[in-house]
């Protein structure tokens, strides 16, 4: 008989890599400092703390050879990098969001909704006008823009003011942080490797929105309903009915329903098609023509035109160029604040950090999922904005994704998912969308935590475990 070889314990773990672990979560924790109470701008703590780690962690002050760069080519190619990504998407996607809300488009899908579902169902027709919204513009002004429909179905339908807040709000948060092409997860798919693969992103996105859907709505119509506000005493219906009647009035002449709505939908389709045909192994001009339009900036490309046809519906072309301006400085410090994210990302994967962690896969691999939740969540609710959340949370997790055992595009997506999820956990007085929720709501900040906090803290749990649960069988 063959005797077995005596079993070999495993190596205990470096001490000088155990130690640049306790260095990294020391930096990322000095970061969140820095952010949160010290109101140094993202871009710059990332940044540094990015070159701080870099350089604590043994990068080379330049460059030694091609397989070793040095921290100022590791920053630079992880800063270029992200731009060349993502940086066109996140530009054409706000566009979009900014001209259908300029041009009252944002108002006209609202509306359609309001008036297919919003007299038998309200809540339910307020919460899907929000989060059909907010696919394209940012949940803070979607907010603005929808609130004046939210306040004539309080007084229409005689439903509670602070259930409509909160169905308002969550939908809006809900697509804002789960589907592109919001920034925050556009940023966060392409950091991670998914740029070329938005499709998927978006999928999952509507999937993983359903169960926070459902329990937003159960929180708005069953927890929400019993505050009493300031609106419910207080606002006539004759003054709200002219606050709608108002609101649409500026406008001008309003866009059709139908093209108010293909902005999105255009980019969404021509995604969904190119993926079909790339994945059926399609041949010929026509499968390379339908692949061209299904990449993600071409498909935006494609989607921008629709909605410059919505601007030029109005004759309103001459502002364009005003439009496009705001857009640049709404843009900016998302796509600068991205860049760092890919820096802290980038200096990561160039650090003996991801030897020590290959080391200890197995802890990691238990976790899996609920890592880069757990990060975003604390990312999140200790500074506030829900892109520097995702932003930074992708920029730790992508060099991790193999040690954590999510490998393949669908399990990576899921991972997007879960920074998204993280990144909603919790809304609260250091979010800038807390305060347009409350105050718009007329909501108090003690009935804001109790309303709009505690439902963004049980979307955000509710969906890491689907999220998790969906992560079992993939």
């Amino acid at each position: 008989s063959v005797t077995a070889p005596p079993a070999t314990k495993p190596h205990p773990p470096n001490k000088a890599l155990l130690g640049l672990l306790i260095a990294f979560f020391i930096a990322i924790a000095v970061m969140i400092l820095m952010i949160s109470k010290w109101r140094v701008h993202p871009f710059l703590a990332i940044l540094s703390i990015a070159l701080a780690f870099g350089l604590l962690a043994g990068i080379p002050l330049t460059d030694q050879d091609d397989e070793t760069p040095g921290i100022a080519t590791v920053i630079g190619e992880g800063f270029s990098g992200i731009f060349t990504s993502i940086g066109i998407v996140i530009i054409l996607g706000a566009l979009i969001g900014l001209i259908l809300e300029k041009t009252g488009g944002g108002f006209q899908m609202a509306d359609a909704l309001v008036n297919t579902i919003g007299k038998r169902f309200p809540v339910l027709a307020t919460q899907l006008m929000g989060f059909i919204v907010s696919i394209a513009v940012f949940c803070d002004s979607g907010f603005v823009v929808l609130n004046p429909i939210r306040r004539a179905l309080v007084r229409r339908t005689a439903t509670a003011s602070a259930s409509m807040t909160i169905a308002l709000a969550s939908g809006l948060y809900i697509s804002h942080v789960f589907i592109p092409p919001t920034p925050g997860p556009i940023a966060a798919a392409s950091t991670m490797g998914m740029g070329d693969n938005l499709i998927l992103v978006i999928g999952m996105g509507f999937l993983v929105a359903i169960p926070a859907l459902v329990v937003s709505y159960f929180m708005a119509t069953r927890w929400a309903k019993r505050v009493t506000t300031v609106e419910d005493e207080e606002i006539t219906s004759e003054d709200v009915e002219a606050e709608y009647e108002t609101l649409r009035h500026s406008y001008g002449r309003l866009p059709s329903k139908f093209l108010s709505f293909m902005p999105i939908a255009v980019p969404i389709i021509a995604m969904a098609i190119g993926s079909v045909v790339t994945m059926s192994g399609g041949e010929g001009f026509g499968a390379e023509l339908f692949e061209f339009f299904g990449i993600p900036i071409i498909a935006l490309a494609l989607g921008l035109l629709v909605a410059l046809i919505v601007l030029g519906v109005q004759q309103r072309m001459s502002e364009l160029q005003d439009i496009t301006e705001d857009t640049l400085r709404v843009t900016g410090p998302i796509l600068f604040i991205t860049g760092a994210g890919g820096v802290l990302g980038a200096v990561i994967a160039a650090s003996p950090l991801i030897d020590y962690i290959t080391e200890v896969a197995p802890g990691f691999a238990s976790i899996g999922l609920f890592f880069p939740f757990l990060v975003s969540a604390v990312l999140k609710t200790a500074q506030g904005s829900s892109t520097v959340a995702m932003v930074t949370t992708a920029g730790i997790v992508a060099p991790l994704l193999g040690t954590l055992g999510l490998e393949s595009d669908v399990q990576v997506a899921l991972a997007v998912m879960a920074i998204a999820a993280g990144a909603m956990t919790v809304s609260h007085a250091n979010d800038s969308y807390f305060w347009v929720v409350t105050r718009f709501g007329n909501l108090t900040v003690q009935e804001g935590y109790r309303t709009h906090t505690l439902t963004t803290g049980v979307m955000g749990v509710t969906s890491i475990i689907f999220i998790w649960l969906v992560g079992l069988f993939v």
